[in-house]
């Protein structure tokens, strides 16, 4: 049976080298030879080796250090030593060093190419899996943020480069701006993708609950520790733990954190045994956590463990060249959620969009999509849709555009609060029974509401389905 593969035999006796090259050349395998470790270095820069073949004892450079070397390299090529006969400590020390297999001297040369097979075989499933985990990473992040403007072309650069790193990465920015998608695509490009991503939003809990899920608890810890319980810490071993909002935990909670990012370890609330877990951690923050340093509500020591890299993520407006594609999306993709197919956005709506002022960024405009789209039966979605929906709260446009972007009829007659919000509901319900025919349980499903709930809306507001 032939065979393939590129084989490195390093031996520094000359026959024993020349011997087994030309025995595995006549096996099929393409074979390159090294007198010592040195020159074995050379020949793998240049040669691409997928197994090397090394004996142990040389001199100047050993096989076990031309091991760590060859294992060292990205994409290292899988080592084969041949040691002498009973010398099983130093053999022990090759495969510690990194070495897929050992052989011992003199070789049984049948037993070399069954090691030789199984260890290509090895080696081609590794290098299969390391390229589909590269095709999966390409298709996911940061593929899965919509940006074509240079501001965002720069933050998918900096991913790119931070990613395969277990460096502490800081994501600051406005809220909206998709900080969270951007820690989702620094995890999913990085050695850990197929590990955990786990989120904590630090804003959204009390003190002694953040601490609890940060690092977990034990039983009877405190009222309600019913059962010990994992927090988020060891839920990402050997992935990444994402911190939302980490300019808002307490200086207590800073402590614990520093700690853990120091050392790796920490405790459950109420235990004492030591736990230690391999997490990266990516923070964000809408603060000026350097300015909260300097104010003394933020400890310096650790805004520098957790800022080792600084992203600063892009608000909407600095990035008004992404609307039209972002929009676009958002409206496919609530269009597919809320069961209408195809939604196009009319181009006279596309640059009102643009010319927009959203504060709340990415974000707001996405809810704006959402709102369209609820209030919509699918197809074309214009500009005065676009009023209707907004419901005069077109403020946030430029004062330039006043002439293209005029309030909605009701906004100039000055209702009431509630009487717009009433007209905003009527229609949000009559135009989800139109989009259904009438359909009530259906209707319900789009807006998110119970169908007794809705049958109390349609009373109010008198609205009849078609029979």
């Amino acid at each position: 049976m032939a065979r393939s593969g590129r084989i490195l035999v390093v031996d520094d006796e000359v026959n024993a080298r020349t011997a087994l090259a030309e025995l595995l050349r006549d096996e099929g395998y393409e074979v390159e030879t090294a007198a010592d470790a040195f020159k074995a270095l050379g020949k793998y820069a240049t040669f691409a080796p997928h197994v090397v073949v090394t004996d142990l004892k040389m001199p100047g450079m050993d096989g076990i250090e031309l091991v760590k070397k060859i294992r060292a390299e990205e994409d290292a090529a899988a080592v084969v030593v041949m040691t002498a006969f009973g010398a099983v400590q130093t053999a022990v020390d090759a495969m510690r060093a990194g070495a897929a297999d050992y052989l011992t001297k003199p070789l049984d040369f049948n037993e070399l190419l069954i090691v030789l097979e199984k260890v290509l075989d090895t080696e081609h499933l590794r290098r299969e899996t390391r390229q589909l985990r590269a095709q999966v990473r390409a298709r996911v992040a940061p593929n899965n943020i919509i940006g074509d403007s240079p501001p965002m072309q720069q933050v998918f650069e900096i991913v790119d480069q931070v990613a395969p790193s277990r460096a502490t990465v800081l994501l600051t920015g406005q809220s909206g701006t998709g900080k969270e998608l951007v820690a989702s695509a620094i995890h999913q490009r990085s050695p850990r993708a197929n590990g955990p991503f786990i989120k904590l939003h630090c804003a959204a809990l009390a003190e002694s609950l953040l601490e609890s899920e940060l690092f977990g608890h034990e039983r009877g810890a405190f009222t309600g520790a019913m059962a010990r319980k994992d927090g988020r810490f060891s839920l990402a071993d050997g992935g990444t733990l994402f911190l939302d909002e980490i300019g808002e935990i307490s200086p207590a909670i800073q402590v614990k954190l520093l700690r853990f990012l120091q050392e790796h370890e920490f405790e459950r609330v109420g235990g004492t045994q030591t736990i230690k877990v391999d997490v990266r951690v990516v923070a964000a923050t809408n603060r000026d956590l350097a300015a909260d340093v300097k104010a003394g509500t933020f400890r310096e020591d650790l805004y520098y463990r957790i800022a080792v890299v600084e992203l600063v993520v892009p608000p909407l407006r600095d990035r008004k060249d992404d609307i039209p594609a972002l929009a676009e999306e958002f409206a496919r993709r609530y269009g597919e959620r809320f069961g209408l197919g195809a939604i196009t956005l009319e181009p006279a709506l596309v640059d009102v969009l643009v010319r927009t002022d959203w504060p709340g960024n990415v974000r707001q405009l996405e809810n704006t999509i959402a709102r369209l789209a609820a209030l919509s039966t699918g197809g074309l979605i214009g500009v005065a849709d676009f009023h209707a929906a907004e419901t005069g709260n077109v403020s946030s446009a430029p004062a330039s555009d006043a002439a293209d972007v005029d309030p909605p009829p009701d906004a100039r007659n000055g209702p009431s609060l509630k009487e717009q919000v009433e007209a905003f509901e009527r229609g949000l319900v009559a135009r989800a029974l139109d989009g259904t025919g009438g359909n009530q349980s259906e209707a319900a499903r789009r807006l998110g509401v119970s169908r007794v709930t809705l049958i109390d809306k349609m009373k109010k507001y008198a609205l009849q389905t078609k029979r």
